[in-house]
């Protein structure tokens, strides 16, 4: 199945790909030798590893902060901005809620593999849509950059994780394997490894240098710069674990059940789960607050559940599909 990215690029998209080379050598240019406008990469809680943009202007490498010019607030907020969120189902309908916008999806095309999974763009105006036999499918801002539709896979895909420059991305598969696409880098992967349990989602690192694999026993693989903080692999778990999400530092991860069950680990915080409670449908993602202080959890009838704690203003709920007729289930959330 071809990606479908690669039909929708225009002279457009092609000057903004230009542009972004030059941002990028730039920056690469001012982080390797600390001078020109951009202060030192630092963290800041509300959006996450970036130059201090008020300093200036470009596009960050491995840090980034998104697109633009201005204040890391309006760069880098509308990609994990906290006013909303998107869901995506297996036959590629994507439902926006809150601030959200929708650019399109495949959910009217016949579709050789189920979506499995989809990535939101950095400007938040765009997304991914990513299927079991590694076909891409991109809308809005995003750029198509290959795919492993082509490709004979030893096992299917289960889900994918863009870079930080939202310039590529990386495509995860059950028994571990990895393929990379754009200025996503290969660090390893569990392919070769005999797995206790199928890996089921993954997540990358903000630094753009490594990315977690998260299977269904709760096993965590962490490669490159992505620290390992810990794992449920030697817990009995309930219900397996679906899907996960790392924090924005990249010093901790969530990962969510089935059954609803969430669990914590580095400095990620549990702020409650639905584990225990009686659900319509299982779960089937998870994701987190820009400020790590509140997440959300979904359910594949398009239930929405949002737990934060006293701290953040996030994980606000927006509306869900969960009294929708839908024609295929849910299978996460952007």
């Amino acid at each position: 199945m071809p990606g479908l990215g690669a039909l929708r690029r225009n002279p457009l998209q092609s000057a903004v790909g230009a542009l972004l080379a030059v941002g990028l050598i730039v920056s690469a240019t001012m982080l390797g030798g600390g001078n020109g406008p951009f202060s030192h990469a630092a963290f800041d809680p509300q959006c996450g590893y970036g130059y201090d943009t008020t300093q200036g202007s470009g596009y960050g490498y491995g840090y980034g902060t998104g697109y633009g010019y201005g204040t890391c607030n309006n760069d880098y907020g509308p990609q994990q901005g906290d006013l909303g969120y998107r869901l995506i189902a297996s036959d590629g309908g994507v439902f926006d809620y809150g601030d959200r916008a929708f650019y399109g999806s495949a959910g009217s095309l016949k579709l050789n593999a189920p979506v499995v999974g989809g990535a939101q763009t950095l400007s938040g105006k765009g997304y991914y849509a990513f299927a079991s036999d590694g076909g891409v499918f991109a809308y809005g801002d995003a750029i198509f950059y290959g795919s492993a539709g082509s490709l004979k896979l030893n096992k299917p895909i289960v889900g994918g994780a863009i870079t930080p420059t939202g310039l590529g991305y990386w495509l995860f598969a059950s028994d571990g394997g990895v393929f990379s696409y754009g200025d996503a880098h290969f660090y390893g992967s569990a392919g070769s490894i005999k797995l206790n349990q199928p890996i089921v989602g993954g997540a990358a690192s903000p630094l753009g240098t490594g990315y977690w694999l998260f299977a269904s026993d709760g096993g965590v693989f962490a490669y490159g710069t992505a620290g390992f903080y810990g794992s449920a692999g030697s817990l009995k778990l309930n219900k397996p674990v679906v899907g996960g999400t790392a924090t924005s530092d990249g010093k901790g991860y969530l990962m969510v059940a089935t059954d609803g069950g969430v669990f914590a680990y580095g400095d990620a915080h549990f702020n409650g789960s639905m584990g225990g409670k009686s659900l319509n449908k299982p779960m089937v993602g998870i994701r987190s607050t820009k400020d790590d202080q509140g997440y959300w959890t979904v359910a594949s009838d398009g239930g929405i559940f949002s737990f934060l704690s006293g701290n953040t203003t996030g994980a606000g709920f927006f509306g869900s599909a969960g009294s929708l007729k839908l024609n295929k289930p849910i299978v996460g959330i952007l």
